[in-house]
Parts: structure tokens; sequence; C-alpha cells
């Protein structure tokens, strides 16, 4: 089994990958409730944590019933990674993830994210130094290296093992690539197979389809796979994936109306989370995933995506609800 120090995993477990603007607790919950083993916070900025900015000390918020849960952490600095930890603690989650993934220019212009690839030794000597920090178990997001002339992660890997993470997700593309052209899941099943690893190794990116998390497992030996872009808008993504393990076959797709409860509930549990205000905005940006692919849909999303007022949010899920019933769209 792949656990994760004393947290107890199924066989290939499927985790929810940290998103930025995505992986928020509404979002968490659908995830759990449709088979999400393990589920990430979006990333937290360790210099917002210590400057206690609202934006960044609102993603602690964690719940029971999304449990195991790993809030995730970025930051270049070591005294204020420190301190972020002592923060992240008293939140109570399972995990402490470390963020050296993230490709976006303005956390890596800082060393920070992916940003960190281009100086390996800092890399350890901060993570050796979280894990002295904190009782509870470290994890590492990371990328296959900073471009392609500059992949070590075979190497990388065993050295934060060595200082303590008790798993890693690697994400198969380098910095460089951000997200475009294909995954490379070979150097990821390379660390898998160095023989002095023991901690859990997941794959990361392009894990679109169930076909590909069977690739993943049964092609690559990885011990899970993290699921991102894959479940936005699809909670049910991780569903589907263990019915294909189970049973070979596809479930159908959901209904019409099962489109509309998932919708109905994000907004609901957002409006309770944040305010009815900043709930009805956050939620906007997941209308067109949950919708994707309905014919003739333009006028029922305009009114989802512009409405200020959940009541007319509500309304517009009624309408779309009374029109498509019990429809499937692949």
């Amino acid at each position: 089994m792949p656990n994760i120090a004393d947290i107890q995993l199924p066989d290939f477990p499927l985790l929810l990958a940290p998103m930025e603007d995505v992986s928020d607790p509404p979002f968490r919950a659908l995830c759990k409730e449709q088979g999400a083993d393990v589920v990430y916070t979006e990333f937290i900025s360790s210099e917002g944590l210590i400057r206690d900015a609202a934006k960044s000390v609102i993603k602690l918020d964690i719940y029971e019933k999304e449990r195991p849960v790993g809030i995730q952490i970025f930051g270049a600095e070591l005294d204020s990674m420190l301190r972020a930890v002592d923060i992240v603690e008293k939140s109570n989650p399972d995990i402490i993830d470390i963020n050296f993934g993230c490709p976006v220019k303005k956390v890596v212009c800082k060393n920070a994210g992916a940003g960190i690839l281009r100086d390996i030794p800092l890399m350890v000597k901060l993570t050796s130094e979280l894990v002295k920090r904190t009782k509870l178990p470290v994890t590492v997001k990371t990328r296959l290296g900073w471009d392609q002339n500059s992949i070590k992660i075979v190497e990388v890997a065993e050295r934060l093992q060595d200082v303590g993470i008790q798993a890693i997700s690697i994400h198969g593309r380098t910095r460089v690539q951000m997200y475009k052209g294909s995954a490379d899941w070979v150097p990821i099943a390379e660390v898998k197979n160095n023989p002095r690893m023991y901690i859990p190794v997941f794959g990361n990116g392009d894990v679109d389809s169930p076909e590909a998390a069977v690739r993943m497992r049964d092609d690559f030996g990885l011990d899970g796979a993290m699921i991102g872009r894959a479940s936005i808008g699809n909670p049910w993504f991780f569903k589907e994936v263990k019915h294909f393990f189970e049973t070979g076959l596809h479930m159908e797709p959901p209904t019409m109306s099962e489109r509309v409860e998932a919708a109905r509930r994000h907004l609901q549990m957002a409006i309770d989370w944040k305010g009815e205000k900043l709930g009805v905005f956050e939620t906007r940006r997941h209308y067109t995933n949950y919708f994707r692919g309905i014919p003739h849909f333009k006028e029922y999303r305009m009114k989802m995506v512009t409405s200020d007022a959940a009541s007319d949010v509500f309304a517009a899920f009624e309408e779309v609800e009374e029109k498509f019933g019990h429809h499937q769209f692949a």
C-alpha cells in the first residue's frame, strides 16, 4: 500500500492536485464524495501567511469531511517557510506539501515554485529544515526539471527522500514547457524504479482519461495518480477512473440533472464558506466546465456568469434542468 507516513491509502490512490482558484473547500468536498483519496488545498504563499494576508489565510480552511487533506505552501526564503509551517500546523492538516513545481512567472521569479529547480541544494536544504520543524508528514510536488537539459529528477527525488519527505508527486513536464506538449512519464517511472526509493511516487500530468490512469499504474508502475485539469468541472472523474479499474468499462456520463446538482451544491457551499458576493463571483469560472459540450447553452451560461445575486444563478440552474432534464452529454 502506498501510504503517506501513517495515512492509510488504497492501492493506486487518486489525489486531487492543488490548483490555484480551483481546489477550494467546495470543490474539494465534491471531489472527495466522488472518490478522491487525498485532496490538497490551493497553494499558499509563505510570505502571505506570515503577513496575515487575508487571501492566503482563508486558504487554510479545511474540514473534517475532506480528510486526508494536505495544505500546500510555496516560498524560497527559509525563515518565512519555517514560520509558515508553524501557522499551517495550527489548522491541523494531515499533510504539509511543498510546492516546487508551479511554473508561473510571478512565483518563479522569486526562486519559488519551479524556480527552485535551478538551485537543487537550496531545494534540499529548505525541505530538510521544514521536515525538522513539524511532526506532520511532509510531501513535495515538483516537475522533471527546469528545462530538458537539466532533468535530474531521479537524484533530486532521492535527496528529498533522504531528508525526510514521505511522498513525492512529479508533474511530467519541465518548467520551460509550462503546460505545453505532452507530459513525459518515463522519468517519473525512473524515479519509482530507483532501488533506493521507498516512499510513494505519484504521477501528475495528462491523466485525462481512465485509460491514462491504467497506463500510469500498469505500464509505468507508479504508486498513484494526481489529477488536475481533468477534474475541473468534472468531480465525477475520480469515480469514473475507479469504475474503470474495477470493471474495464466506462461509466455513463453524468446526466444534466447531476451536473446541475453539482453546480448548485458547489455554489451553495461557496456561499456558506465565503458569503453570497464572493461565493457567486468565485464559482463562475466553474460553470463553463460543468456544462461543457452542451449545445445551445450560451444564453444559460451568460445568466450564470453575469448574475450577481445567488437567487438568479439558482433560477438559471432550474431553467437548465427543466429544459435539458435527464439528457446525457458525453
